[in-house]
């Protein structure tokens, strides 16, 4: 199956995973059961945005169990906390993506280095 990154899936996978974890806390979905705000989305699709986030050192104790019919994941890392920090406007996240695609990037380090340059921006412009 061939399945093509969708950064609007990777953001909300991130903040589902802020939403649910806490200190000590695992987080396991199953394909049964997943978080309702990625219901626009298919488990098969969730399972690898997940396996991206884990491979771009965005998620901690990352787990895929039974054939990934349930997968685990710890926390965010600090670099996925930053991430998602620079992403969670909408605001932001709409330049982002608008930049991203004007210069025809998509991958997740092109998205974070797009989002860092967004977010410096809007902070420059607060204090000028």
């Amino acid at each position: 199956m061939y399945m093509q990154l969708n950064p609007d899936c990777v953001r909300d996978v991130l903040l589902s995973i802020e939403k649910q974890s806490g200190f000590n806390t695992v987080i396991c979905i199953t394909r049964q059961d997943f978080p309702k705000e990625l219901h626009k989305y298919s488990y098969d699709e969730i399972l690898y945005h997940f396996s991206q986030c884990a491979q771009s050192g965005f998620l901690t104790g990352f787990n895929s169990y039974d054939d990934g019919n349930m997968i685990c994941i710890s926390d965010l890392t600090p670099k996925g906390h930053e991430f998602l920090a620079n992403i969670r406007s909408a605001d932001v996240w709409s330049k982002v993506k608008e930049a991203a695609k004007q210069v025809g990037v998509s991958s997740l380090k092109s998205l974070m280095s797009i989002a860092s340059q967004v977010v410096s921006q809007v902070i420059s412009q607060h204090f000028d």
